[in-house]
């Protein structure tokens, strides 16, 4: 870290002025941080990452290797971002059709993980720690908790906060093994209940 600094930055990443960067962040490898976008702190940028203006990023993110985060993603606090993981902004693009104001926007939320490889198609929210594996499609809204896979992304279960899979009993209530917190299924919501 540098005095006037209070993030660390590699000196082969461009910070552009106007980016904001909160403490304690670090920049690796060759990454590009355009003007007027957000990170919060503690975050972690692996090599090769680009972060378009407009972008937010909250506190605690993890952004690996070989990413671009484009203008209309928000990712709120604790989300993980899989190696060469695709984000997009446009729906039907066209190089010879101009789009920028067609922009649609993805919020990924409070920890969610997105696995290696997986494409998220622009608009279509996270929900709160939702588990998207690798190589997964996601096409559609994803419930807080979700676990889905496949292209297209289908649910194919439920992840606790902790990242394990939850296993609902003929009473819909499931225990993390991670860490003994309760988590009860109504319909098709996931909610905790309790914590260790």
């Amino acid at each position: 870290m540098t005095e006037e600094k209070k993030y660390f930055q590699h000196e082969s990443a461009y910070v552009d002025e106007g980016a904001i960067i909160g403490a304690n962040s670090k920049i690796w490898h060759f990454c590009h941080i355009m003007k007027n976008s957000e990170i919060g702190e503690d975050c972690s940028l692996g090599q090769n990452v680009f972060v378009a203006p407009k972008v937010k990023l909250g506190n605690n993110v993890r952004v690996q290797n070989n990413v671009s985060i484009y203008e209309g993603v928000i990712c709120e606090d604790d989300v993980f971002l899989g190696p060469s993981m695709v984000f997009t902004n446009v729906y039907n693009p066209r190089s010879a059709v101009s789009r920028k104001e067609e922009y649609r926007k993805t919020i990924v939320k409070q920890g969610a993980s997105i696995g290696a490889n997986a494409t998220i198609v622009c608009g279509n929210d996270i929900g709160k720690y939702a588990f998207i594996g690798a190589g997964a499609v996601v096409n559609k809204e994803v419930p807080d908790y979700a676990l889905m896979v496949g292209v297209p992304a289908k649910q194919i279960g439920w992840m606790s906060e902790h990242g394990e899979r939850l296993e609902f009993d003929f009473q819909n209530l499931a225990t993390c093994k991670g860490t003994g917190d309760t988590y009860r299924l109504e319909g098709q919501k996931v909610i905790k209940t309790t914590n260790s």
